[in-house]
Order: C-alpha cells, then structure tokens, then sequence
C-alpha cells in the first residue's frame, strides 16, 4: 500500500467577503507542506452553509491575482464571476470554474442573483494551483467546465462515483487544461463501501475528506476537513467509507521551485512578488 506521510487538521474558519464562510484545509502559509503539496498552494472549504433570501448579493468584490490558477468547484449553490477584462459567467451545482490568473487578473465572486433571492445552502470549494516559472506571466484565461462535460466513472458495487475534473482515471480524460500533469477526482464514496486507487511513482498524492469519515489503508480514520499526503513512491490507497463522503484527491507532477507568496500573489523570488504589487498599484492587471 502508498504509505501516509501525514495527516493534517485544517486551519481554523473565517469568512472571504461576505458570502463565504470558509475553512482553510491548506496554505501556503505552512511552507514546511508546500513541497509535499506542490503543485497545490491552498484549499478553501466553504460551507454548507444556510444562506436566507436577500436583495442584495453576497460575496467578495474586486480582487487581483497572479502566478497561479483558481478552481472552483460547487456542490450546491450558484456562483456568479466577473473579470476586468469583461469576462464573466455562472456555476451551479456540479460546475467548475477554472481560472487561470498567472500574468494577472482582477475578479470578483458573488451568489447568483437566483441564489440570492431564494437563498438556500452554499457548498464549494475552492483549489489554488501553482503554475512552473516558465507560465507564471501566460495569459490569463478562464475555463468554465460544466457539470455535464465532466466524466463521471461510476464505481464497482454501487460504491459511488469518480469524476474527473482534471487528469485521467480507468482511460477516461477530464476537461481541464491544466499546464502541468495532474489529476484533480471528486469522490462520492458510499457508507460501507471501499475504493482502492492505484497511483504511479513520483507525484504528490493527497485525499481531502469534504465530508463524511474515511479509514485509510484499514489504519487510519480520517474526519471532514481533514487531509493526508502520501509518500511519493508507486502504490495503492485503499479507502473505506464509515458514512456518505466527499472527498476530493489531488495529485500530480510537482514542480521543484521555490514557492514566495504575498497575498494573492504567487511567485518564486521576492523580486517577483515587488513586481507584481507595483503593477498592481500601477493599474496594470487584467
């Protein structure tokens, strides 16, 4: 079996704008787990949570961004996204948002006007991917992958289903550009019921529980918004299910580069980060 490295709790709970009540799974901001988890920077789990009927949207205003990707991904709910360069669009339950900030972007988040107005619960999380120096500068782009071009492997037994968001499992391929290899699987795992993944040699491996409890490898029983890294040799984890859970894995090629951060920016020398703060100031993102 791929041995656990270790297993963390997350970070504490606050609230991004005023429509997101979140827990922080993982951050940069703990540089001793940004190899372990290259390329992930940070992991957002916001919600469930009961919003009442409102005429005037929640959420986070205008905000920049640069050197990484966001991705978000909704359970229930509606998000609505608009950029400084005139994009925009909207998500609903099961839809991933991919954006691709790297030379810079200015974007705000909101509920949906429909969610809004009927409220209801709000269920998301929200991924932070390092882009390779060589890409940090790109142009940025958006990626909005709905629920139905997503592939979803339903699981022997009647244990649940795979969707890939990103990567490939069983020969299937997700819609996701990514700029490094990866894979990014939303798992609905049954209570009572096991998944063994088989995962190759060298990349980073993570399980995040969403929700629900999970034992690892027949030793460790792991609760929502918990996560475990793995060692990096070639093996299998096996999961089992003590209730209905979530769980989203994160794996992929890591990058090897220094990680300098600064807010909602992501670089890899502290010269890039003063850089990226003046072209701010200076008006030119987005």
């Amino acid at each position: 079996m791929k041995k656990i490295k270790s297993i963390h709790t997350h970070n504490g709970e606050h609230w991004v704008g005023d429509g997101f009540p979140v827990k922080n799974i993982f951050s940069y901001s703990n540089q001793a787990l940004m190899q372990d988890l290259s390329p992930f920077l940070l992991l957002d789990h916001a919600g469930p949570a009961t919003f009442t009927p409102t005429e005037k949207r929640r959420g986070v205003g205008q905000h920049p961004h640069r050197g990484f990707e966001t991705v978000t991904i909704v359970y229930e709910g509606e998000l609505e996204h608009q950029d400084s360069a005139g994009n925009g669009g909207k998500i609903g339950a099961g839809d991933v948002q991919w954006m691709t900030a790297a030379a810079g972007i200015l974007h705000e988040e909101y509920h949906s006007q429909r969610f809004a107005k009927e409220g209801g619960i709000l269920h998301m999380a929200q991924l932070w991917v390092n882009l390779p120096a060589k890409d940090k500068l790109a142009e940025p782009r958006y990626q909005t992958v709905l629920n139905a071009s997503i592939p979803s492997i339903k699981l022997a037994n009647d244990s649940g289903a795979l969707r890939i968001i990103a990567g490939e499992y069983q020969g299937e391929k997700g819609p996701s550009k990514t700029f490094t290899p990866m894979n990014v699987w939303d798992i609905q795992l049954n209570a009572g019921k096991t998944l063994d993944l088989e995962l190759p040699e060298g990349q980073t491996a993570a399980l995040v529980v969403l929700q629900g409890t999970v034992k690892i490898n027949d030793t460790d029983s792991v609760s929502e918004n918990k996560f475990v890294i793995f060692e990096r040799e070639a093996g299998t984890i096996k999961l089992a299910a003590d209730a209905d859970s979530i769980i989203l894995f994160l794996g992929g090629a890591p990058l090897n580069e220094p990680v300098v951060a600064y807010g909602p920016f992501v670089m890899n020398t502290q010269g890039e980060i003063k850089q990226a703060v003046s072209d701010y100031q200076q008006g030119l993102f987005g």
